[in-house]
């Protein structure tokens, strides 16, 4: 039976001593027997740098935990000069100060210049109890960006520790490599290197993903690997991020993808998915990723409405058009060039032998345009002309294909062998379209020969993407451009699906460096999907039409999306035919390009036409069109978009309208919060903090450059044990770490590091989330004494005389109270004035530190002085401060407790409306009543259970412990600091 719930003592924060040595409680989890889980850092000499967890039943029990008490603080006088040691103390501690509202407090200050629309993912985020959202931006709009921002602000509150990254496996390194170059989160890869590396390095039977507190990995390596997927069914995050997230849909069948994503949605506070195509247009099957998100949104999978989820702020979605106000400089508009060319006699052969083939189906001859079942032959043709508008070795692969299938069957009819007699002919034809015959293929030696194209080999600068859905067709191609252009090996690579895991991340590495000689890349459409090829490439061509809108959309983004600094140069080579047939299903085609260039232009999501949000859906219906013999006018008719968006877009049933209103940097800005610091710079802290450490003693080796914001240092044992956990990528292979705090200077680096042989910057960004400035503040911590607190006996001038009075005394005191999750939701700091030996006013310390200008310039005269005046004021500090906590408690709760029940009450109706639909749906069938009952009380625990975690999980966020955790920072005096 699990003990009932203690109120929690340990907020984060507070200073514990456990087993004779000091820890800083960093977050405090509730655990089944009672109390709780800690988890600490070390702030004692024999335990700096190090994290631990203990249960507090059993530490309590053996009285082996002490929470300090902040009245009996000592106090110890600040003798260094310009008071750096109090002055890198206090700042140190507003550091660890984690802000509780909705604002956004350092993802503004990453490696990038942020756009206002890329703040809303987290702005709509952190107003939710927990942070659980669907990015759903069109493609090349920075999603990767809009999930670093957030995480970002979660690791600054202190809810980031642990973080999983499920990625395409083409996809790792380049999301890694972005989340550690703009926001400094260091993602160790697992790839199926990295997996053999944690093999080799750790004990067998130890859990990986706790040995590593943030990973990636692809989701089909962990749907391969049986020990790694038990390894993870037992490890919980912080934060789980989902890149490509339609991937783990459910689609008709429940995969092994979207099996691990549902157990992935229960091990982790908070959800963030990513996905420019999240849904397929059905019902369930996005209802599957909203369930993931959030199990109490949907009631019927089949059946929602808006009432289900209102106000739930779980996703957002934006396209071009919405934010293209905002970005002029950071998107540059596209340049389409279409190049029609004519069949020539061979392909037209070709074309003529395909539409003699007698297809057959299920034996017997099937005809165009007849009843669906007939169509299905015809089917098979539209399956071959999809190839051979591909190229004639794609085609003939096809035709192969086609005819050992025909042979394989214990007895041909007479209508198959008709058939593969025809086929026969048909590979004939196809024979004799080689090259010089093949008028797309010498249309693209053209196009890139041309000088009005401008693409030059030579060009490192200047790559070519060149997309084909077939692969036969890129190995053709590979084959044929090394020679007609005079093109090496190495300067041509071919992108696909069945290389592994690190064969495609080493291409698009190679692509994105400038000292590599790769020039063309080749791709299938798995490199449609989330790759950033647009680094030292703009130009993309289409060597075939894509059938499905999606698919276009996919291609282009990877070339023209945010951060492009050429202008885009998408090009279509289209063939034209004089056949009828031929020429009408090559009309549909071009058809779907004119519907992405409007949905790009003014529509936003191209899936608004076809309405089946399914790239694999589109090309059926495509296909289904040209074998039914629809005439391209039809087509065209029929798939228009729909002007509300709203009638078939599930997505739009959860968007909030007003996130897609664009916002300008002015409104932006009033939603970031630049926090209040002692020194004028993240820079100037940690040259000080370096300087001050090595005053003492000498403990580390570093160097600064001012005109640059540059710090050297090589790292001491301490700050090296700790890169041990890290990536091996970002650890310093020189032996030395040079952090910069120039964003620009770390931008021009992170361009040139491309041309690296590891393509990863030799520079680290300096700013608060960098380990090593992590480090430097627990080093800080530490150098002052167990419960102790600086005293500052400030000078006779002007500007201490505006801010502390002769005989006044003025204390910094922190005052904390978390909610039940031990997150910080009041966390306050007051300047307590004294004076004629009691406390005179309580007033916010942030404004009277601006008042006093407490700098390296005001002077320490480090005289010693009786602090027993200050000492016998600690108690009436601490109950003053007190009050003020309790009375912002009151405040909270009063503000809170009607939120609360809403919340409870919100979820009592979603419940019952869940078990209304079970009745209903029960009474609709017709199975046995044994049946009937136990799928009732199989579904109602289960919504029983959903439920109640997630009751326990709004009253937990909602309910705020009863105690603040309060601590005495410095105490500022005058004259003998007896504050009398």
């Amino acid at each position: 039976m699990q003990k009932p719930r203690q109120d929690c003592l340990y907020a984060p924060g507070a200073r514990v001593v456990i087993r004779d040595c000091e820890w800083v409680v960093r977050r405090a989890d509730a655990c089944d027997d009672g109390g709780y889980v800690l988890t600490v850092d070390g702030l004692s000499e024999l335990v700096i740098g190090k994290s631990a967890q203990f249960l507090t039943s059993l530490e309590e029990a053996a009285n082996a935990i002490r929470v300090l008490d902040p009245a009996e603080t000592r106090f110890e006088q600040d003798l260094s000069p310009g008071f750096e040691k109090s002055r890198l103390f206090i700042e140190t501690q507003l550091r660890q100060i984690t802000p509780a509202d909705d604002r956004i407090h350092l993802g503004h200050k990453a490696a990038m210049d942020p756009v206002p629309y890329q703040l809303d993912p987290a702005l709509q985020a952190l107003k939710q109890n927990r942070q659980r959202i669907l990015i759903a931006d069109a493609v090349g709009l920075g999603k990767t960006l809009e999930a670093g921002i957030l995480v970002t602000e979660l690791m600054r509150r202190g809810r980031g520790k642990r973080i999983l990254v499920l990625t395409l496996k083409s996809m790792m390194t380049q999301f890694q490599k972005e989340l550690w170059n703009r926001f400094t989160i260091p993602l160790t890869r697992l790839d199926s290197q990295g997996l053999q590396r944690v093999r080799n390095n750790i004990p067998g039977n130890h859990n990986p993903f706790y040995y590593y507190d943030k990973s990636i990995i692809s989701i089909d390596t962990l749907k391969q690997d049986n020990e790694f997927r038990r390894h993870l069914e037992s490890a919980y995050w912080d934060i789980i991020v989902v890149d490509e997230a339609h991937n783990v849909a459910e689609r008709g069948t429940s995969s092994q993808r979207a099996k691990l994503a549902q157990l992935l949605a229960g091990r982790s506070d908070t959800l963030i998915m990513l996905s420019a195509t999240p849904h397929d247009g059905k019902a369930r099957s996005f209802a599957s990723l909203v369930n993931m998100l959030d199990p109490t949104a949907i009631s019927d999978p089949d059946d929602y409405a808006k009432e289900d989820f209102r106000d739930k702020g779980l996703v957002i979605r934006r396209f071009k058009k919405d934010i293209r106000d905002q970005v002029q400089q950071e998107f540059k508009e596209r340049v389409v060039n279409d190049i029609y060319l004519d069949a020539s006699p061979e392909e037209e052969l070709a074309y003529q032998a395909l539409l003699e083939v007698p297809f057959t189906y299920r034996a017997e001859h099937s005809a165009r345009g007849e009843n669906t079942a007939e169509r299905n032959g015809q089917l098979v043709r539209i399956g071959l002309q999809k190839a051979i508008f591909s190229s004639p070795a794609a085609a003939l692969v096809s035709v192969q294909q086609r005819v050992k299938k025909l042979e394989s069957g214990a007895q041909q009819s007479e209508a198959e062998r008709e058939e593969i007699q025809a086929l026969e002919g048909l590979q004939r034809a196809l024979g004799k379209v080689i090259p010089a015959h093949f008028s797309k293929y010498q249309s693209l030696l053209k196009l890139l020969k041309s000088t009005d194209f401008g693409w030059k080999k030579s060009n490192a600068e200047d790559r070519l993407v060149i997309f084909s859905e077939r692969i036969e067709t890129l190995k053709w191609l590979y084959e044929r451009m090394g020679t007609d252009l005079k093109l090496k090996e190495s300067a041509m690579k071919i992108l696909h699906g069945g290389r592994s895991d690190i064969e495609q991340q080493e291409i698009v590495e190679a692509f994105g460096k400038s000292e590599s000689p790769l020039r063309v890349l080749l791709c299938s459409d798995v490199a449609s999907e989330g790759i950033n090829l647009h680094y030292l490439s703009h130009r993309l061509v289409h060597f075939d039409l894509p059938w499905s809108l999606m698919v276009f959309q996919q291609r282009n983004g990877r070339v023209d999306r945010y951060g492009q600094e050429q202008t885009p140069i998408i090009t279509y080579l289209i063939t034209r035919s004089d056949n009828p047939t031929v020429k009408g299903d090559q009309r549909i085609l071009e058809i779907l390009k004119d519907k992405d260039e409007q949905a790009y232009r003014n529509i936003g999501d191209p899936a608004t036409f076809m309405k089946v949000h399914d790239a694999q859906a589109e090309e059926e219906l495509t296909a289904e069109a040209m074998a039914a013999g629809t005439d391209a006018e039809t087509f065209d008719q029929q798939y228009q978009p729909d002007d509300s968006n709203d009638g078939d877009d599930l997505l739009a049933l959860f968007l909030n309208p007003d996130a897609a209103q664009p916002k300008s940097r002015a409104e932006s800005e009033q939603q970031t919060v630049d926090r209040y610091s002692l020194f004028p710079s993240d820079f100037e802290f940690a040259r000080q903090a370096l300087q001050a450490l090595n005053r003492e003693r000498k403990q580390v080796n570093f160097s600064f450059n001012e005109a640059q914001d540059t710090l050297t240092l090589t790292p001491p044992d301490d700050l090296d044990y700790r890169f041990r956990f890290l990536p091996p990528e970002i650890r310093p292979d020189t032996g030395s770490l040079v952090l910069t705090a120039d964003r620009r200077r770390f931008e021009e680096e992170i361009r040139r590091s491309r041309q690296d042989e590891n393509a990863w910057p030799k520079l680290h960004y300096l700013w608060p989330q960098h380990p090593a400035i992590q480090w430097l503040q627990d080093r800080l911590l530490a150098q002052v004494a167990r419960h102790s607190a600086p005293v500052l006996v400030l000078p006779d001038t002007p500007q201490v005389n505006a801010a502390l009075a002769p005989g006044e005394s003025v204390f910094l005191v922190s005052g904390l109270i978390p909610n039940r999750k031990a997150h910080p939701v009041i966390w306050e700091w007051f300047a307590v004035r004294c004076g004629a030996g009691q406390v005179a006013e309580v007033q916010p310390a942030e404004d009277w530190l601006r008042q006093l200008q407490l700098d390296d310039r005001l002077p320490n005269r480090a005289q010693p002085v009786d602090i027993s005046g200050l000492e016998a004021l600690r108690q009436p500090v601490i109950d003053s401060v007190r009050a003020e906590m309790a009375q912002r408690q009151a405040d909270f709760v009063a503000t809170h407790q009607p939120e609360l029940e809403r919340q409870l009450a919100d979820l009592q109706s979603l419940q019952d409306r869940q078990e209304r639909q079970l009745e209903m749906q029960l009474a609709r069938s017709e199975q046995a009543e044994n049946f009937k009952t136990s799928r009732r009380e199989m579904r109602l625990k289960h919504i029983e259970r959903v439920f109640q975690e997630y009751q326990v999980w709004v009253r937990d966020t909602l309910t705020i412990e009863p105690q603040p955790y309060i601590q005495i920072i410095a105490a500022f005096t005058r004259g003998n600091g007896s504050g009398a």
